[in-house]
Formats: C-alpha cells, structure tokens, sequence
C-alpha cells in the first residue's frame, strides 16, 4: 500500500494541533477548490488528497492509528483485513527479505497499549487473525471504533459562507472521496448550524460582516445621524441584506437610541417566512469643522439654553 504523508498534504509537521490542521485545511481548501480553479485536472486531485488529510487527521481515533501504523493504519482500522508483517522485516537482498527475531520486549515498544484502554495482544491478534472484532473482556464495554469510507461513516466538513449566504441561502460543492456532492444550505443558517447530505456532515461558519451583526434571528447595524436631523427629526437611509429603507428619525433623538425595523432581520431556519427585526443604532455626527459664524451661533445656543452652563 502506498504511503501518503497527510501532514506533508496539508504542510504541517507530525506535532501540529487540532486549531493548525483546521487552519491549514480551510486554507488549502479555498485555494484548490474546483469551483475556484475551473476544472483544472491537478486542482481537483490536490483537493480530493487534502479532504482524505483532513478525513484522517481531524479525527482523534484516526490520527493515532495513522501515527502508529502508517501506510498499513486502514489494515488495522478495517477488521478482518491481514496485516502486512513485512514492514518489520529487514531487506535481505534484491530477491527475497530475511526476518529478523523480535524480543518481547521490543515487540511490547511496538504494539503496546493499542487501542487505549487496557487492549492486550490477544485482542489485537484476535482482531488481525480472528475473523472480526475484539471480543470485550468480562465488565469491559466494546469499544466503537469509527472509520472513513465505510457505510454509516460521518465525515464532518467545515464550510465558511457569507451573511448575504445565510440570508438567501446558497449551495456549495464538497468531495468524498472519488463523489462530488452539491449540497443546499438553507436560508437562516447560523455559526454552529450543520447540514447533512448522505455521509457528509458541514459545519457552518458564517464570516462576520463589516455593516451587520447577527443576534440570533435580529441583525444589529449602526447608522450615521446628522446633528441638525437628530435635533429636529429627519429621514436617513439605512441599510438591509434587501437594499436600503428610510427611517424616520423623531425630534430630540439622542445619540445611540436604537429603533427596531420589524421582518428585516435573519430568516428562520425552520420557516424562512418568518424573519427576525433590524436593529439600528443612531450614531449621531457633529458638525465639524465649525465655521466662526456657526461657532458663533453655538455659543448663542448655549448661553439660551437652561440645562447647560456659562460658555467657557
């Protein structure tokens, strides 16, 4: 069987953590994705390596039997299958290869402590030669060991989408293995929501936004409100994933007051008719630089006005 390096896939050393191997990953995943390279042959092949990387090394349970076993990790991972003793004899020449006597004590270096949790030789020979799975010891639980590219098998992939992606909602394009899937992501999608198509599992990750912020089903914004209209009332435009409403600003409104434009929020995930709201903060701008005649006019202000004291 040939041996592929998945860290080397995914340009990471052995010692790499979890939050690396999942930033590498997004990373080379965008760069070779075949809806971003048009169909280019080397692309499509760099993608599928680096999904069957990440398949193995985003998973606890696989990477150890990876790290352990190598090129052999599905022989063991796939019971009833023979494992290749040949990797642990030395070349004997070009013809044939000569073994080598293993002592116990190097034999325990190599397979000890497989499968975590008390697992003897027997059960790892039983696993090998007999036919099936371990047999669980008396008041030891089996232990379910999970596998790629097996029938019932979950393979979880991680997707970023836009705001305006989880507002209309939107499609995207992942591969498993030798199958291109295209899977629809529905409108109200949020950070954490997973979408299941046959064995792959994806898991949103909405990107932040440089107008809106999402509050559950509600969108926060903040709008620029000019002074005089703040002061006398007034309309201002604000902005929405459906193109922008006016609003209408009452006399007196004070800066950061928040108005609440219903239906112009997120959609729902379980019914898209039903939206949530906008909320709108009001930042409210002065009016600088001030000429002398309309400084001049706001020291009147001031000197007329009850609440405030002498000007300075």
């Amino acid at each position: 069987m040939d041996y592929k390096d998945y860290y080397s896939v995914l340009g990471l050393r052995r010692k790499a953590s979890a939050s690396d191997i999942k930033k590498a990953y997004r990373k080379l995943a965008r760069e070779y994705h075949p809806d971003v390279n048009g169909g280019d042959a080397a692309a499509e092949q760099k993608f599928k390596e680096i999904n069957e990387a990440y398949a193995v090394l985003s998973d606890d349970t696989k990477r150890r039997t990876y790290d352990k076993f190598g090129a052999q990790w599905k022989q063991y991972e796939q019971s009833g299958q023979s494992f290749d003793w040949s990797q642990w004899y030395n070349a004997g020449g070009a013809e044939r290869q000569q073994g080598r006597k293993v002592s116990p004590e190097e034999f325990e270096q190599m397979f000890g402590g497989m499968g975590g949790g008390g697992s003897s030789f027997s059960d790892f020979f039983q696993q090998l030669f007999g036919g099936g799975q371990a047999q669980p010891r008396r008041g030891q639980r089996a232990a379910h060991q999970p596998s790629f590219g097996r029938p019932n098998s979950k393979q979880t992939v991680p997707v970023e989408i836009a705001l305006e992606e989880a507002f209309c909602g939107t499609k995207r394009t992942v591969q498993q293995g030798e199958t291109r899937f295209e899977v629809t992501i529905p409108p109200g999608v949020k950070t954490g929501s997973k979408v299941r198509a046959g064995d792959l599992i994806m898991t949103v990750e909405v990107q932040r936004h440089k107008d809106f912020e999402m509050d559950g089903n509600d969108l926060r914004t903040r709008v620029p409100v000019d002074l005089f209209v703040a002061l006398l009332g007034g309309e201002v435009r604000v902005p929405t994933l459906q193109g922008a409403v006016a609003l209408t600003v009452p006399a007196d409104t004070q800066n950061g007051k928040v108005f609440r434009l219903k239906g112009q929020g997120m959609p729902d995930l379980r019914d898209s008719e039903n939206r949530g709201d906008l909320l709108v903060e009001v930042m409210v701008e002065l009016p600088v630089p001030l000429s002398v005649e309309a400084k001049r006019l706001f020291v009147n202000l001031q000197r007329e006005s009850p609440d405030t004291g002498s000007p300075l």
